[in-house]
């Protein structure tokens, strides 16, 4: 696994933006999660705002290798962007990850399907929403989350 991380994050690249005429626009934010301490939330909360969701799984080593840059642009837009960290795992499981690498992302779990739009049958995949609810960014496998680049989207996004 450590070697297959490393592999990732020296192969990780930006993330690319969908050109304006192909994103598709989330209608449906109706998705029920819950976080690890049990409590129960929805994407819908969200609907009107910059969200970032994030599909991934602890024995995934892409999905390991990107989810430093992923706290680090949490650390940075945390309060500005909703940010959702999806798995399907065992919450005891997420937990122990989470403490051991010292990360305080906001991990959420789901019994219920995702909004059609936000499917995926790889890991990692991270989607970024506008607030207009486009999907302005569809990556499946790891990337540089923290770039300069992302950082533009994300304030040309929170400025619109």
């Amino acid at each position: 696994m450590p070697i297959k991380v490393l592999f990732n994050k020296l192969v990780a690249f930006n993330p690319s933006e969908i050109p304006l005429e192909k994103q598709e626009k989330l209608e449906d934010y109706q998705w029920p999660l819950e976080n690890l301490k049990g409590n129960e939330m929805n994407l819908k909360s969200s609907e009107g705002k910059v969200v970032l969701i994030n599909l991934w799984a602890t024995w995934c080593p892409p999905c390991v290798a990107e989810m430093p840059a992923l706290q680090n642009l949490y650390d940075a837009y945390g309060d500005r962007v909703d940010f959702y960290f999806v798995s399907a795992e065992n919450p005891n499981k997420l937990r122990k990850f989470m403490d051991k690498k010292g990360y305080d992302l906001p991990v959420y779990l789901y019994e219920y399907k995702a909004p059609d739009l936000l499917e995926s049958s790889s890991l990692p995949t991270t989607f970024i929403l506008s607030k207009r609810g486009n999907i302005v960014v569809n990556k499946t496998g790891s990337a540089r989350w923290d770039s300069d680049k992302v950082k533009e989207l994300l304030d040309a996004l929170l400025a619109e």
